[in-house]
């Protein structure tokens, strides 16, 4: 489900319209999340860490309103739920987009996760579903340790945030991982993804 949010009464109306039009709207940082916690709780509940960090990810993105803006023509909808739409890389080493429903229950979104990727494997091409809008762009990027990353120049009207997440690298007995997020800045502020940032990493330390 998603409503119409009314512009005319939005404390960032001047702000939406500024940015709206910018050749590249889209903003980014990247930041290093300790997983270390995360990881052994993956582990000890018999999940995978991609399907962990990636349902955490989901939540903190429920939990700010602004993630969960989109445009679409000249309004802004605010979507109740949001999914992922992750980059799944084949045995011949292309990839494809998927759609990987959000479920608050974990096990139940790594069942997903598992069926997802088993899906986009056994197809071919990089459109493996229809567009959608109420969606997180997810890749992954396990062999580099990056400390800054850019997307290819986002289509006109795209509003989604798009999230990429590094190498798994020790720093001081402590396990982490570089997690970039970028975003349209007509729907998100700095202050929201320090939000998003700090809320992730404290449900990753729970």
């Amino acid at each position: 489900m998603k409503h119409q949010l009314d512009i005319n009464r939005w404390n960032r109306k001047e702000h939406y319209n500024f940015f709206k039009n910018f050749d590249e709207p889209y903003y980014g940082v990247t930041v290093q999340l300790d997983c270390t916690k995360a990881y052994e709780q993956a582990k000890a509940l018999g999940v995978s860490f991609y399907s962990y960090y990636l349902h955490k990810s989901l939540i903190a993105i429920h939990s700010i309103e602004n993630f969960r803006y989109r445009i679409t023509g000249d309004d802004v909808f605010v979507y109740d739920n949001v999914d992922a739409s992750a980059t799944i890389m084949r045995d011949d080493h292309t990839f494809g987009f998927s759609h990987i429903k959000y479920f608050s229950d974990l096990q139940e979104f790594h069942n997903g996760v598992v069926k997802e990727i088993d899906r986009v494997k056994n197809t071919s091409g990089l459109f493996t579903t229809g567009p959608s809008d109420n969606v997180i762009h997810f890749s992954v990027l396990p062999w580099v340790n990056f400390t800054a990353l850019s997307h290819a120049s986002t289509k006109s009207g795209e509003s989604c945030p798009k999230i990429s997440v590094g190498k798994m690298v020790e720093v001081n007995g402590k396990k982490e991982i570089p997690f970039a997020i970028h975003v349209h800045h007509a729907l998100v502020d700095g202050y929201h993804v320090g939000l998003f940032v700090d809320l992730l990493q404290n449900l990753l330390n729970t």
